[in-house]
């Protein structure tokens, strides 16, 4: 039986961590363990930033976006040296396990924790929705929802001047973000890493949809692609005169972390954290919470390095029935 055990929100914040923590706390509570926050991530178990957490400090912080506890990224922490030392400050704080919230990073330092001999649990936390053996992470819901209702915004501008935009999305190597927003949105291209783009065959869609009549066109382009200008300057002088449509570019940046978390994050954040600490207090440990087929699963933390979830093949299979080009995979 656990008495006392340690929360962590390490690397990118995502919506849905404090609704996360504040099902850790409120189970905790019921099971009679007592949870600690670590602040600014593994870096704080190195300064010692640790706040007693209870019914109080959770309070109505499922409504709020970001970590209340506060995140950041800690370098020093791939080292071993530096592994075994969190472990004996957490030791010399009575901490008997950590819960790590976050993405593939901040997963591989609770791996390496858990190699060290420490009892720890990850909750996949990404915007980028970038964790095998999950089929959403925390945060991921919000963040298209942010980026579906400024890609809305765009495109009245587009409509009213008759351009194309190209809107930057984040991601990092996944697409997953650049395609399901442009599928939701009703975007004509979007440009992903998994997928070799053809700027001839985007410019024929682009002209085919101004000489029907469409008065705009939008192009989302994946981070991990390149740069949004950097597309935007192949594409016209690709293009040349054949667009005849003025091309604007839209980098959404950290907009898309931000605001409250939605239904989805929220209830999927409080189904991890309230699993997390039941299974931990069962003596499960060395694992990842993950939703499959919408239920709870457990996957060895040992198994994520190096892996990255393929895309839903109904998703690419939806974007082409409705038009869009996404190119073709980049392995053949």
């Amino acid at each position: 039986m656990l008495k006392r055990i340690g929360i962590v929100t390490s690397g990118g914040d995502s919506p849905g961590m404090n609704p996360a923590i504040r099902a850790i706390v409120r189970t905790g509570i019921s099971l009679g363990v007592e949870v600690v926050g670590i602040q600014n991530g593994y870096q704080g178990i190195f300064d010692k930033e640790f706040m007693p957490l209870g019914s109080v400090e959770v309070s109505g912080r499922i409504r709020d976006a970001g970590t209340i506890l506060s995140t950041s990224r800690c370098p020093k922490f791939k080292e071993a040296a530096a592994q075994i030392e969190a472990i004996e400050i957490l030791k010399k704080e009575n901490v008997q396990g950590l819960l790590v919230l976050g993405g593939d990073g901040s997963l591989a330092g609770a791996a390496a924790l858990s190699r060290h001999g420490l009892r720890v649990l990850g909750l996949p936390c990404s915007i980028d929705n970038d964790i095998p053996d999950t089929e959403l992470c925390i945060g991921t819901d919000t963040c298209l929802n942010t980026v579906i209702h400024l890609i809305d915004m765009v495109k009245a501008t587009a409509a009213s001047h008759n351009r194309c935009f190209i809107i930057e999305v984040m991601g990092r190597k996944q697409g997953y973000l650049a395609l399901m927003s442009a599928i939701a949105s009703g975007s004509q291209v979007a440009v992903i890493p998994e997928f070799r783009y053809d700027l001839d065959k985007i410019i024929d869609n682009l002209t085919r949809r101004r000489l029907r009549r469409h008065n705009n066109s939008v192009v989302v382009v994946a981070e991990g692609v390149c740069s949004g200008q950097d597309f935007m300057n192949r594409l016209i002088s690709t293009a040349g005169t054949r667009l005849e449509q003025e091309v604007r570019l839209t980098v959404l940046g950290h907009v898309q972390r931000g605001g409250s978390p939605s239904f989805a994050d929220r209830y999927l954040a409080s189904r991890m954290g309230e699993y997390a600490m039941l299974a931990f207090n069962q003596g499960e440990h060395g694992s990842m919470v993950g939703v499959v087929r919408n239920r709870m699963n457990m996957t060895d933390l040992q198994t994520l390095t190096g892996r990255r979830p393929p895309l839903p093949a109904d998703a690419i299979r939806l974007a082409r029935n409705l038009g869009m080009e996404i190119g073709v995979p980049s392995e053949t």
